[in-house]
């Protein structure tokens, strides 16, 4: 042990085991902080059309046990392709606000919601700021996930970010079409690296 001079003292047992106790204490009570942190509930809202981003909503919730709702539309898309995008296209431009036919009424009781999506033109589709603006998300960790055929994330996080500015949002998970044979571990480290577990 070293005095403030720099000097090597002896130590009492009393004191060695005071350290002990001290070390030993901060050591235990480091993965408990974390844990708590983690502990929230989490709760998965995605909006598919093709079922790419299903595929990926359900990844994450076999990976963190989150619960999972689908956005359903009271007049949903078009399953025709081109027809789809028409659709979206004339959305975006019109900042529409579809309407949900799925409710959520226990939100309040989520601390941490992934929010998956197609990257269409470039940002959400118009379903995702529905949701955003539908309900109270002050203080909550918002965690978005796109799936896209070559624009990434586009503008999706800072669209996300400007209908909920009193939420955090983390950084976003983008898979192209369904990821591949790495998609598990892509998720792995997204949710690692944005303290998501």
């Amino acid at each position: 042990m070293l005095n403030n001079e720099g000097k090597t003292m002896k130590a009492t047992r009393r004191q060695f085991l005071n350290i002990a106790a001290g070390l030993s204490l901060s050591c235990a009570a480091a993965p408990l902080l974390a844990q708590t942190a983690a502990s929230g509930k989490k709760l998965i809202v995605y909006f598919s059309w093709s079922g790419n981003t299903q595929y990926v909503a359900n990844l994450i919730k076999e990976k963190t046990g989150a619960d999972i709702v689908e956005l359903e539309l009271v007049k949903p898309y078009s399953s025709n392709y081109s027809q789809c995008l028409d659709e979206a296209k004339r959305d975006q431009r019109a900042d529409a606000r579809p309407e949900l036919r799925t409710k959520i009424d226990n939100i309040a009781e989520y601390d941490t919601i992934f929010i998956g999506y197609p990257n269409w033109w470039t940002s959400i589709p118009m379903p995702i700021a529905t949701f955003l603006e539908s309900y109270d998300l002050s203080g909550k960790t918002l965690a978005p996930f796109c799936s896209h055929g070559g624009g990434r994330l586009g503008q999706s996080v800072t669209a996300i970010s400007k209908l909920a500015p009193a939420s955090t949002v983390t950084e976003g998970l983008s898979v192209h079409y369904r990821g591949g044979s790495s998609l598990p571990n892509d998720i792995d480290k997204w949710l690692a690296a944005n303290k998501l577990l």
